[in-house]
């Protein structure tokens, strides 16, 4: 079932935990990351990058989502991410999405604060969730980003903004960055706290491949309650491919349903893996806030 962003992430902040917010790309890794949820009855926001949605179309993407998530009996959300591009965020909002990220980083500070406003108002007034990067989290995601660090701000400025403008989430730069990692990244867990204790709005982590469960708790433990995982996805997927392509060719055997199969297992069991670092397994019940009955009762 299609659920709120902001919903998922308030609660899991609220209850210790972060949704994990994992990137696909085509119908088997969605397919792949939705059995993760299902299997571990986690909450669970499935990314789609602006690079999908120009490639696939925003109608195909959707009705995907709609169709996969049909059957699914945990609370999912659907989610674009990284996207400066204002008319593909129209596009989305206009199809009814679950949230959108306005990656306004490339932009002066006047700039970026007046049009995530604009995109907020218009997001809000058609019951879509907003996520705000002001600052550019270091890498490049899907042709989107930058290596060099352009925009920073202090936590007292972000919180600030994101109040002023309404955003629903705010991705800030914590030290990570998107891709794998090739040294180890001087990780801020100490500033998501610093901003978890201005306002109440959900923070979240961009570029989470590499990290290890530690490094996750001491994130989630500062007030952190979204991560995003993408490179994990490519990598599971790609490698299950090769693995099983070298075994097709020596065996000479050639079964396409055996090599989806293959690569959905793969993928399916490494996002089972980061839901259960990132404390989400088993908390798909009540994850929208809501109580369910069993959990109003031990209440009372």
């Amino acid at each position: 079932m299609a659920v709120s962003t902001r919903a998922l992430t308030r609660t899991a902040r609220e209850r210790g935990y972060a949704v994990p917010a994992v990137n696909v790309f085509d119908e088997l890794s969605m397919r792949a990351v939705l059995a993760a949820a299902q299997r571990t009855s986690a909450p669970l926001i499935v990314q789609i990058s602006t690079k999908t949605v120009r490639v696939s179309g925003t109608a195909f993407v959707t009705d995907l989502f709609r169709a996969l998530a049909r059957d699914v009996d945990v609370p999912v959300a659907l989610h674009l991410d990284h996207c400066p591009d204002r008319a593909v965020l129209d596009d989305v909002i206009a199809a009814g999405w679950s949230s959108v990220l306005f990656d306004a980083s490339d932009r002066d500070l006047d700039d970026a604060v007046r049009e995530t406003g604009e995109v907020t108002k218009s997001a809000h007034a058609a019951g879509v969730d907003v996520e705000s990067e002001i600052e550019n989290i270091l890498g490049v995601e899907d042709g989107v980003g930058s290596d060099d660090a352009h925009h920073a701000y202090s936590v007292g400025q972000l919180g600030e903004i994101a109040e002023s403008t309404g955003v629903d989430l705010i991705a800030p730069q914590l030290g990570t960055s998107h891709g794998l990692y090739t040294a180890s990244p001087r990780l801020l867990p100490e500033r998501a706290a610093e901003l978890a204790a201005l306002t109440d709005i959900p923070v979240v982590l961009h570029g989470g491949t590499g990290l290890t469960e530690a490094d996750f708790r001491s994130f989630i433990d500062a007030g952190v309650s979204k991560i995003n995982i993408s490179t994990a996805v490519k990598h599971a997927y790609m490698q299950a491919s090769l693995a099983h392509l070298e075994k097709a060719r020596d065996a000479n055997r050639w079964d396409p349903p055996k090599l989806v199969a293959d690569i959905e297992a793969a993928v399916t069991d490494v996002i089972a893996e980061h839901i259960a670092w990132f404390g989400a397994d088993g908390k798909a019940a009540g994850a929208t806030g809501e109580q369910t009955s069993a959990t109003a009762g031990a209440d009372r």
